[in-house]
């Protein structure tokens, strides 16, 4: 053997005792069986987080009847970045929100920005918010639910609104670069849990569906976690789920409500990582119980035990994910049902309750300056598929529980996670089942949106055959 090749022969045996060595070391270390398995060492993952607290009062999102701007915090209001990249360099970038939602146009505004800067493709940008309903309104746009102007704002506080969120928007492109910055060696695992506070809260009456505590209505109490570890068995993010409205608390303080507090006690309990919540499709449930005298102990509870849930989760043997990462994102067109009769717009015009007088107004403005009224609404469905291990299905708009446990039904094969609340928080989303019944979610809260509501009867149908063409699509890419 001359020189040259011995020096390989002995490289590769030195590099062979170093990997046997690696393997056994985070073997040992493991606990619970969690990180027994040979490490995959593909992944490269990035985390970054920017507090986006107001820094003056502000006006608070998501209930119409508050009567004026916030009293300080709780705790700060967070945004979350998990940047994550293959093998072969496909990369997805993960951005959580303690806040009530993004609109369609900040998504689009920060979806040209990164690609702009860091060429991400907008299939791989997903953009997830808790839905704190204790978090600042933010910017009116033609169709988002929290616009200013339902909240009868002044012209000053309208002005903080929009330059919250210019502030904001530049923020969350510049948590994606420093998500990407700090990609490193890194293993993924799939692992879940259950938690049981949420309930449905579409409690039939003889007048009908009252939001209320129903313990019969369909529910998802699936705590699905995706863990980040190092190389070397240090874990360094949890990115965890849950089907639950972000409603414990209706105060005038800025509070993540429970997935802001199972959040920090992830982080405490757990030095050095990063705790990101993704909500799921809570639309229809909400926190129980949930009272206002005692709402900030009740939404610690909350947080505890959704925290607990995910502790136990990380106890479990998690399952490996591999790559490749494939993504896709389409714009489905949903079809509002035949919107009232100026005649009718006119008499609810009149009406004493404010809200539907205010709604009728909109439209009539709107029928007066267009010609019509806004009959579709460009919805947004993302999915994103990490090799053959995970589904994960993203979602716009508040969307009711239904949609979840259907496609964890029929989207055969791999683990499939399901989050609402993505890209864009317009208003619900309702199933057909939710559609037929009627109340608030099938079309009563687009009173308080500029939109005619509610949406056709075929809204279930288009959004999933939009979910079942894009899981088909990233799984046939995947394979190719």
């Amino acid at each position: 053997m001359d020189a040259r090749a011995a020096r390989v022969a002995s490289g590769n045996t030195g590099s062979l005792l170093r990997r046997v060595l690696i393997i056994l070391f985070v073997s040992i270390l493991g606990t619970g069986g969690a990180m027994a398995a040979v490490p995959e060492m593909g992944w490269k993952a990035g985390l970054a987080r920017t507090v986006v607290t107001p820094t003056e009062s502000m006006w608070m999102a998501g209930y119409a009847a508050r009567t004026k701007p916030s009293e300080g915090k709780i705790h700060d209001l967070y945004a979350k970045a998990l940047a994550l990249e293959d093998e072969q360099g496909g990369r997805l970038v993960v951005v959580t929100l303690d806040l009530i939602g993004i609109d369609r146009a900040m998504r689009d505004w920060v979806e040209k920005e990164v690609k702009r800067r860091y060429d991400l493709a907008p299939e791989c940008l997903l953009i997830n918010a808790s839905h704190t309903h204790c978090g600042p309104v933010l910017r009116e746009t033609r169709y988002s639910i929290y616009g200013s102007s339902f909240y009868g704002l002044s012209p000053k506080q309208m002005k903080q609104c929009h330059a919250y969120c210019d502030r904001l928007r530049g923020q969350l492109v510049d948590l994606v670069g420093a998500a990407i910055k700090d990609l490193s060696p890194a293993r993924l695992d799939y692992t879940h849990a259950r938690a049981g506070f949420a309930m449905n809260r579409r409690l039939p009456t003889e007048h009908g569906f009252r939001n209320s505590p129903y313990p019969d209505g369909p529910v998802d109490h699936d705590v699905p976690v995706l863990r980040v570890d190092s190389p070397e068995g240090q874990l360094r993010a949890v990115l965890f789920g849950y089907a639950c409205h972000s409603t414990t608390l209706s105060f005038y303080q800025f509070c993540g409500d429970y997935p802001g507090f199972a959040q920090a006690y992830l982080e405490e309990s757990h030095p050095g990582t990063a705790a990101m919540f993704m909500a799921g499709c809570g639309a229809d449930q909400n926190p129980y119980p949930r009272r206002k005298e005692h709402g900030l102990q009740l939404c610690k509870q909350h947080g505890r035990a959704l925290a607990n849930a995910v502790d136990t989760a990380l106890e479990v043997k998690p399952k490996p994910i591999r790559g490749p990462l494939r993504a896709a994102i389409e714009e489905v067109t949903l079809d509002f049902a035949e919107p009232p009769s100026r005649a009718t717009l006119e008499q609810q015009a009149q009406s004493s309750n404010k809200y539907e007088s205010q709604h009728a107004g909109f439209l009539l403005k709107q029928l007066e300056h267009e010609g019509k009224i806004t009959s579709t609404y460009p919805y947004l469905v993302q999915a994103v598929q990490f090799g053959d291990d995970l589904t994960l299905i993203a979602m716009a708009g508040e969307v009711v529980i239904d949609f979840a446990l259907r496609f964890k039904r029929e989207l055969a094969g791999p683990v499939v996670w399901v989050a609402g609340y993505s890209n864009d928080v317009f208003g619900y989303v309702p199933s057909l089942r939710v559609l037929k019944e009627g109340g608030y979610e099938a079309g009563g809260a687009m009173r308080y949106a500029p939109l005619p509501g509610p949406f056709a009867p075929d809204v279930e149908d288009r959004v999933v055959q939009a979910v079942h063409r894009l899981a088909e699509k990233v799984r046939v890419t995947q394979g190719k």
